[in-house]
């Protein structure tokens, strides 16, 4: 923990002089998301709130924001720790995107389209593959499922999605082999970018269906092993 904590103090320049609860949840829940307190960790209020500068009653209100996104929890007597989502949580935050990206993709009007920062999540997936960094590549995955959604031009859709892409983070990080996990979709996110550009939404819908459906059971085929089906 107190290397994480120096590390998080390098954040406290993000809050500037009107530091906000929301700015603290901003910040934890990008550390979590990548991984910085990985599923199980126990959140100390003391450490978190000096290596940011913040009070304890802003710490208070940024976990309880978090534990309202489900990336947190809280246990009586024990404190605050980071989710480990359950089978059941994996399987709904998979039946959550199949409902909103397949509807974007659906809902695409004629082409054509501005694809130029799926394109280049596409390529950040590619470049993090050939360095061999499997956890960026995780992450080049979400960040092509984001702006795909994105496609949709909907505040409240981007919204949604960012806690329900977070929330799938805490399930990629209990995997122990990334690159088994996300390899064969830098190949998949590359075709449905082309299929997109052709304007060929039928098709692509049915794609992404289908992808979601494999990539669901490959996470809980890990998943069941790793962490058990209630968690």
């Amino acid at each position: 923990m107190a290397e994480q904590l120096t590390d998080l103090a390098d954040d406290r320049a993000l809050l500037g002089r009107t530091s906000t609860a929301e700015r603290v949840s901003d910040i934890l829940r990008s550390r979590i998301a990548d991984g910085f307190f990985p599923p199980g960790t126990r959140l100390s209020e003391d450490g978190i709130g000096g290596a940011l500068g913040v009070s304890r009653n802003t710490l208070r209100e940024a976990f309880r924001l978090l534990t309202h996104e489900r990336l947190l929890v809280h246990e009586l007597n024990r404190g605050v720790f980071v989710r480990v989502l359950t089978v059941e949580d994996v399987e709904d935050i998979y039946r959550t995107r199949v409902l909103v990206e397949c509807a974007v993709v659906r809902g695409l009007g004629e082409p054509p389209h501005d694809l130029r920062a799926l394109a280049a999540a596409v390529e950040e997936g590619q470049r993090a593959a050939h360095e061999g960094d499997w956890k960026a590549v995780g992450t080049a995955n979400l960040h092509f499922h984001r702006e795909l959604v994105a496609l949709a031009s909907s505040a409240r859709t981007d919204e949604l999605m960012r806690g329900v892409f977070a929330e799938l983070r805490l399930a990629f990080h209990v995997v122990d082999d990334p690159k088994r996990l996300h390899e064969p979709y830098l190949e998949r996110n590359h075709r449905l970018h082309e299929t997109l550009r052709a304007g060929r939404h039928d098709e692509a819908e049915t794609m992404l269906a289908v992808y979601l459906k494999d990539s669901l059971e490959r996470v809980l085929d890990v998943y069941r092993r790793r962490v058990g089906d209630h968690g």
